[in-house]
This record gives C-alpha cells, sequence and structure tokens, in this order.
C-alpha cells in the first residue's frame, strides 16, 4: 500500500513486488527449448514429402502452439488480467479464420 511519503517509483515496485512471483531462469530455458524443438520440427516439414491436407494442418497446430506458448511465458499473459488473455485468443480465432477463408479461396475457387 502506498503512503504519503513513499515515491511514485517505490510505490510501483511494492505493486510489482506484491504481484506475483517471477519465474527462474531454468525455467525460461526449458521454455525456449521446448520451442525450439517445435521450430526444428516445423523446418524438418519442407524436408518431409507429406499431403498438403495433412501438412497445414500440423504446421498450423504448431503455429498455435507457439503463439500461445510464447504469449503466455514471455509477454507474461499466466500472470496479468484474464481480459489480456481473452485478447490475445481472439486475434489467434480471427487470424485463423482470415487464413482458413483465404486458403480455400486459393484451393477449392479457382478457376482450372
Amino acid at each position: 500500500m502506498s503512503t504519503a511519503t513513499e515515491s511514485p517509483v517505490e510505490s510501483h515496485e511494492a505493486a510489482h513486488e506484491e504481484g506475483h512471483d517471477h519465474p527462474s531462469d531454468r525455467r525460461y530455458i526449458q521454455v525456449a527449448v521446448i520451442l525450439a524443438i517445435v521450430t526444428a520440427l516445423e523446418v524438418g516439414t519442407y524436408f518431409v514429402h507429406m499431403p498438403g491436407e495433412v501438412l497445414i494442418p500440423m504446421l498450423m497446430a504448431m503455429m498455435i502452439y507457439k503463439f500461445f506458448y510464447v504469449a503466455a511465458w514471455f509477454m507474461h499473459l499466466r500472470f496479468d488480467s484474464p481480459l489480456f488473455t481473452k485478447f490475445f485468443v481472439s486475434g489467434l480465432v480471427l487470424a485463423t479464420i482470415v487464413y482458413g477463408i483465404t486458403l480455400t479461396v486459393f484451393e477449392f475457387w479457382h478457376k482450372g
């Protein structure tokens, strides 16, 4: 709680300390390793020949996983208000819908 003699900087630091425990460096390294593995799997799909019906959903799933993981850990959404998480989820859903519509336009609605 802020008092009249406390500076705004001290007040902000006190509020930050009350918020949450910051993850350790070890946890951030674990997150980075997981993201590196998923990225390696995404890059590995270039070297494996598979039909687009399998490749596109697999890449989309990895993309969504990485988006949530980065947003949760490096953007600290795990520790913020649930409202911020709802904004990110709604943005991801909207982007996925727009991408899906665009993909179907080029895949199914072209002449020839």
